[in-house]
């Protein structure tokens, strides 16, 4: 099999993907239900319910100690490397969030011509993230242990 073609036999990778795209999906039906409007765009934004960070790094993590055992320091690693995405999620990127919308609010005081409008909407919720760390295994791992890799679809949809 090609390098390439690896990439499709990865069932870590393809199923925590597959979560963090629902997670991105999931984004508009939650919006609708917040605000009663239909927004896709939302799928190419960053914050909101849930986080599609969070669903990918715990899929990705879940899925390593599934494969490599749960004892594995790399499944520790995978593990360090979520918490680290979840706290930047909701709490850098959380923040940077509050301080755009407290620039918003100073330039259109001082200009109300001012063209500056800075995103808002860069980090998550507690809520959010934990929505989204929930979201990841919750695909990944019945994924790989049911569905297997999109290689092995394939061979099933042929045969």
């Amino acid at each position: 099999m090609s390098e390439f073609l690896a990439i499709f036999d990865n069932s870590v990778l393809f199923w925590s993907l597959i979560s963090c795209l629902l997670a991105q999906f999931l984004k508009i039906i939650f919006n609708f239900f917040s605000t009663g409007k239909i927004r896709f765009g939302i799928i190419f934004e960053t914050g909101g319910m849930p986080s599609s960070h969070s669903s990918l790094i715990t899929g990705a993590a879940s899925g390593t100690g599934f494969e490599l055992g749960f004892d594995s320091p790399i499944f520790a690693l995978s593990v360090a490397i979520a918490l680290i995405v979840m706290y930047d999620a909701s709490g850098v990127r959380k923040s940077a969030g509050v301080q755009a919308a407290q620039i918003n609010t100073l330039s259109k005081k001082i200009d109300p011509n001012a063209e500056i409008n800075l995103k808002e909407s860069l980090g998550h919720t507690k809520l959010e993230v934990i929505v989204g760390s929930f979201l990841g295994p919750l695909i990944t791992l019945p994924g790989m242990f049911f569905i297997g890799t999109p290689l092995e679809i394939l061979d099933f949809i042929k045969n």
